[in-house]
């Protein structure tokens, strides 16, 4: 197929700002859209030469697309993925994949079941900064991998505990939790202090024996950039990343690299530096080619909820948690 043929579920203000401008410039095509508020469905199909529907099960029907890509609620993006994928279509979800590591699960188990592409938007593993770090890291055995710190921050959260999904560390940290393993490998213990339910220090150690360090707080601002990320090898060998659009990096004791945009990345103004263009390219490549994608496939998705909910609990507990990865 030439330009995917895409359906979209939801119309919202996230859905309206990130996903349907970059449909285009990724190489899909919207060709339908629906959304509880029909008003908002409306709006969106006609700014896109698209139809729009009140329900996504006639939507698909009528319109049989290449690929389904689902903005709504996260209490919504299981239930939606399965049923999408039973119904025969592949799906992208906004993150996080479900509000439970065994919802997770149980939607990678569909997808295998039904041998559909589903990803999760999981947009920092899709960022310029993410590339370069992944091919510096993979440059060394495991027994010289040594540390990896992220510091990553928002404004300020309501923290409902009745609403997951509007709580700082499921909504926002999320995408640095996945980060972190998504780059250095799989975690096979955590302790996590917390304040509440505002901020986090978390110690990690990875099954290759390295160590690694994570601040998550919501003290900060959506608006400013505060985001660090620090990756140490044996031998003077360390790249620092800033704001996932600037990087240095240090071979052998000497600097061998800088990276300084000529923009200031803020508020995910930029497709490539923040991820949200390239996620979508990799989904639409991903339909055109026939083939799965090894970066933000739905059992990855499920792997990071594992770790967001040994976080959480480490920090309810005081105790060390390990992980522990269910196969599909």
């Amino acid at each position: 197929m030439d330009e995917p043929r895409l359906c979209i579920v939801g119309a919202g203000a996230l859905s309206s700002r990130r996903i349907y401008p970059l449909i285009a410039p990724a190489g899909g095509k919207i060709v339908a859209a629906c959304d509880l508020d029909a008003g908002k469905a409306r709006r969106q199909a006609h700014r896109y030469g698209a139809k729009a529907y009140p329900a996504f099960r006639e939507m698909l029907a009528e319109q049989t697309p290449d690929g389904v890509i689902v903005c709504v609620g996260p209490a919504h993006h299981a239930s939606l993925a399965m049923e999408i994928l039973q119904l025969g279509f592949p799906v992208y979800t906004e993150k996080p994949p479900a509000e439970t590591a065994a919802d997770a699960l149980a939607v990678a188990r569909v997808a295998a079941e039904t041998g559909l592409l589903c990803v999760t938007a999981f947009k920092k593993r899709y960022t310029a900064a993410a590339d370069r770090a992944k091919t510096f890291i993979d440059r060394f055995p495991p027994e010289d991998l040594y540390s990896i710190s992220l510091d990553y921050c928002s404004a300020q959260y309501e923290n409902d505990p009745r609403n997951p999904h509007r709580t700082f560390l499921l909504d926002f940290a999320i995408h640095g939790i996945d980060l972190i393993q998504y780059l250095f490998g799989d975690i096979a213990e955590v302790f996590a202090f917390s304040k509440g339910l505002d901020a986090y220090a978390v110690s990690l150690r990875f099954a290759n024996g390295a160590v690694g360090s994570v601040n998550l707080n919501c003290g900060r601002s959506f608006s400013i950039p505060t985001e660090e990320i620090e990756i140490t090898a044996r031998g003077g060998q360390f790249m620092t990343i800033s704001n996932s659009s600037r990087w240095r990096i240090t071979e052998d004791n000497r600097p061998a690299e800088w990276r300084e945009p000529p923009t200031f990345t803020s508020a995910g103004d930029s497709g490539r530096d923040t991820g949200h263009l390239s996620e979508l390219e990799d989904f639409v490549n991903a339909l055109r080619e026939g083939r799965t994608t090894s970066r933000s496939q739905i059992y990855e998705s499920y792997r990071t909820m594992v770790l967001y909910e040994a976080i959480r609990d480490s920090a309810r507990t005081g105790r060390v948690v390990p992980l522990h990865f269910e196969p599909l």
